[in-house]
């Protein structure tokens, strides 16, 4: 139960943090933060929280990086569903408190609120089929990243940073494409608040980043030293 209450708040943590930066700041320009203020602050949730919990629980925030590192070899199949469980409720959690916060505004409009899309609803116009290999290789390369700075023989006590600093560059690669989710918990928050085309899209940000973190933890697998 303490790993999975840990899950809970470091993915709230996240959608809070990432999707918060996204929905109260990048809209105004004369704070500067823009996409790459955006990346940064998905980053910095994941560093922090990797100090915080990742003694706990592992800090995985993400189903998919659950399941990949289950693919892996690092993870047990019986915690897995209720990770995943824990790690939804906590970005709906995190979502319904940014929702209290931006609703709390005069004139208050929800708009896309930071949900992930393609076409239309792409920051940049791109196609399902740019979304979704965007979204299975981003989410291939960031559990390759986890899966080898948490190994025993990678340097120790460096793990977070790097962890953190790989979703950084994630997200500067793949917010003009998809809103970057390479997290199910993450899009299904957001898509839930707000609605219509954002739940209808929600599929392919749960089949994309499952896909590329099976393949990781296969690749990895078959490549990592013995531990």
């Amino acid at each position: 139960m303490k790993k999975l209450i840990a899950e809970f708040i470091g993915t709230l943590w996240l959608v809070l943090g990432g999707c918060g930066s996204a929905v109260l700041a990048a809209g105004y320009p004369e704070l500067g933060i823009g996409f790459a203020g955006v990346a940064l602050a998905f980053g910095l949730t994941v560093v922090t929280m990797a100090y915080a919990i990742g003694h706990i629980s592992g800090c995985h925030l993400n189903p998919a990086v659950s399941i990949g590192l289950w693919m892996g070899g690092r993870f047990s199949r019986q915690d897995l569903i209720p990770y995943i469980i824990a790690q939804v409720l906590g970005g709906i959690a995190g979502a319904g408190i940014l929702y209290v916060i931006v609703s709390g505004k005069p004139g208050f409009e929800l708009g896309g609120f930071a949900a992930n899309g393609f076409g239309e609803h792409s920051p940049g116009g791109y196609g399902m089929m740019a979304a979704l290999v965007t979204e299975v290789v981003m989410t291939f390369m960031f559990l390759i990243i986890i899966l080898g700075a948490t190994h025993s023989k990678a340097p120790q006590k460096f793990a977070g940073l790097a962890i953190g600093l790989g979703l950084t560059l994630i997200h500067l690669i793949s917010i003009p494409v998809t809103n970057t989710s390479v997290n199910p918990a993450r899009s299904t928050s957001q898509a839930l608040f707000a609605g219509g085309w954002a739940t209808e899209q929600l599929w392919l940000f749960w089949v994309a980043p499952i896909v590329g973190a099976i393949l990781a933890g296969l690749v990895y697998k078959a490549i990592s030293p013995d531990e």
